[in-house]
């Protein structure tokens, strides 16, 4: 925030900048590159370059990294969901590739466990594909998602997460699809650390997505890896080739050069020093609310997220007045905007993996401000 010109570009269009405290959000903007990934995405400028080849060699390198038979670079994680369902329908059959979302013939159905329905999950029937639930929101068993599998059926979708409730098992799952013929779509968009779950994941499925902007890739970008030969296929369908599925989803040159240098700085990074850094701006952020009455700072780490902690900040709302939608709200409304988290009606939860330097200051001097009572 030393720059005096801070939000000036969307400023002048009547746009408010934002100081995220909320980690990656699509609606706040996704990511921000480092200045190794921007360096490299500029140099990307100096020449064009063949796609087709691009997209081949960024997806070895990618496949290379995680352990993989092959990946591919598409335009987000949803973009990745859409490819690999049409990829599973049509198979390497080009005038099956050339009918879709015409699905006639083609064996249509995707099976997902009701529980672990999520906003994206429409992305598996993009391509013309219909999704198949089974169980309820309490969970699945292994006999209903077995008996769900039809001659219809093109594959098994499966939604990662580190908590998978009353959900049939990921591995099992994946037993259950192969023990009929039928291939895995894994959605694991921000299941990237530690490092190791990260590589086990994508060496998981038959296909497995990710979003980049949850390593500091191009928000824009995210891939999908998995066995060669479906890979192969969702390449196919991808932005370049007869009648794609993927034309409306390209993918730049340049946040591809972006995309494969963060996930090679994310694989190389110390992420303990990284938690430690994170620790430092929390302490700033703890002091400037010291001596505040009836208001107290934790940090809460957490196990599978790449942004490792949050801080909550719990106050006493009989005391400040207000509750802790109302201090959010007063946030987002205040100069500079600052956006923030909320966990019950007593605490402001803080994420400093999207911070610029120097932001927590900012965070401490208005929440002080705001919790004075």
């Amino acid at each position: 925030m030393a720059n005096t010109g801070w939000g000036n570009i969307y400023k002048k269009l009547g746009a408010r900048p934002v100081i995220n405290a909320t980690g990656n959000q699509t609606v706040r903007g996704g990511s921000t590159p480092s200045a190794t990934v921007r360096d490299a995405m500029h140099q990307a400028d100096e020449s064009y370059v063949e796609m087709e080849e691009l997209l081949e060699k960024s997806g070895q390198f990618i496949a290379e990294q995680l352990g993989v038979e092959d990946a591919y670079v598409t335009a987000g994680c949803y973009a990745a969901l859409v490819l690999a369902s049409a990829a599973v329908m049509t198979g390497n059959d080009p005038d099956k590739c050339a009918q879709l979302p015409d699905t006639t013939g083609l064996k249509d159905e995707i099976v997902f466990q009701r529980s672990q329905h999520y906003g994206y999950d429409r992305a598996f029937t993009v391509p013309g594909s219909k999704l198949i639930s089974v169980g309820d929101e309490n969970g699945c068993t292994e006999v209903a998602l077995k008996e769900a599998i039809g001659e219809n059926t093109a594959a098994i979708a499966y939604l990662i997460q580190p908590n998978q409730g009353n959900a049939v098992p990921l591995e099992t799952a994946i037993d259950i699809a192969h023990a009929n013929g039928l291939p895995l779509i894994a959605d694991a968009a921000a299941q990237i650390y530690p490092l190791d779950y990260f590589r086990r994941n994508a060496q998981s499925a038959d296909l497995v997505c990710f979003g980049g902007k949850y390593f500091n890739a191009p928000h824009s970008t995210g891939f999908i890896c998995g066995r060669k030969e479906l890979i192969e296929t969702v390449r196919a369908h991808g932005f370049i080739g007869p009648k794609p599925v993927g034309r409306g989803m390209k993918v730049d040159r340049q946040e591809i050069i972006g995309l494969v240098t963060a996930i090679d700085i994310w694989l190389s990074t110390n992420h303990e020093v990284r938690s430690k850094e994170q620790d430092g701006r929390y302490a700033i952020l703890a002091e400037g609310l010291e001596n505040l009455q009836g208001v107290s700072c934790e940090v809460h780490y957490q196990e599978k997220s790449h942004t490792l902690s949050n801080l909550h900040v719990t106050f006493d709302t009989a005391m400040s007045g207000k509750d802790a939608a109302q201090v959010a709200n007063e946030l987002d409304a205040g100069t500079p905007r600052i956006k923030v988290n909320t966990h019950g009606k007593e605490t402001i939860v803080i994420n400093a993996y999207t911070l610029n330097a120097g932001e927590e200051d900012i965070i401490a001097n208005a929440l002080r401000h705001l919790l004075r009572g």
